[in-house]
C-alpha cells in the first residue's frame, strides 16, 4: 500500500515545486530579453571590459560546461573559459606589483647628487656622473639631469653664470 505524505511533506514539495516553477518562468523571460537584444545589436560583436569579463566568467564557472551550452548565448562556453584561464593567469603573473621604468635611485644617492652640483656649479651631468661612479654608484646623465630637474637646478652652464645669495654675500663681507 502506497504510503500517504505528512502535512509537512506536501507543504514542502508544493512550495519547492512553486519555487522551481518560478525560477523556469524567470529563466525563460531573460533568455528572451537576451535575443531580443541581440537582435537589436544585428550582427555586432559584443566589446567586453575586463571587469565584465571577469563578472561573465564567475558566474560561468559555478555554472559548468554542460548548463552554459545550454544556456550561454552572448559568448561561446569555450570562450568564457579561455577568458577565465587568462585572468587567472593574469592574477599571478606579479605585474601588479612591477612598476614602470627603471627604479628611481635611494634618496641618499639623490642628496649626494644634489650636495655635488651645488657645490661645483661648473659640473655638467657627465662630470657628476663621473664622480659619483668614482663613490661607486652607477647613474646614467639622463638620471642625474632629472634629480637636479626636480630640486630645481638648471643645467651646468647656466648654474656657473648665475651668483647664489651665499657667494654673494661672502664677496660683499670679503671686500668690504
Amino acid at each position: 500500500m502506497p504510503r500517504l505524505l505528512d502535512p509537512f511533506q506536501f507543504l514542502v514539495l508544493a512550495i519547492s515545486g512553486w519555487i522551481n516553477r518560478r525560477q523556469l518562468l524567470v529563466i525563460d523571460y531573460l533568455r528572451e530579453e537576451n535575443r531580443v537584444l541581440r537582435e537589436q545589436l544585428e550582427g555586432r560583436r559584443l566589446r567586453f571590459n575586463d571587469d565584465q569579463r571577469r563578472r561573465l566568467t564567475a558566474k560561468a564557472k559555478a555554472l559548468g560546461r554542460k548548463v552554459l551550452r545550454e544556456f550561454a548565448t552572448i559568448v561561446t562556453p569555450e570562450t568564457l573559459m579561455a577568458w577565465h584561464r587568462r585572468l587567472i593567469a593574469q592574477k599571478y603573473d606579479g605585474t601588479a606589483n612591477r612598476a614602470l621604468g627603471r627604479p628611481r635611485a635611494s634618496a641618499e644617492v639623490e642628496a649626494l647628487v644634489v650636495r655635488m652640483a651645488q657645490e661645483n656649479r661648473g659640473w655638467g651631468y657627465r662630470r657628476l656622473q663621473g664622480a659619483v661612479a668614482n663613490l661607486g654608484y652607477q647613474l646614467a646623465s639622463n638620471t642625474i639631469r632629472g634629480m637636479l630637474k626636480r630640486h630645481g637646478i638648471e643645467p651646468a652652464p647656466e648654474r656657473e653664470k648665475k651668483t647664489t645669495w651665499k657667494e654673494f654675500w661672502e664677496f660683499r663681507l670679503r671686500s668690504g
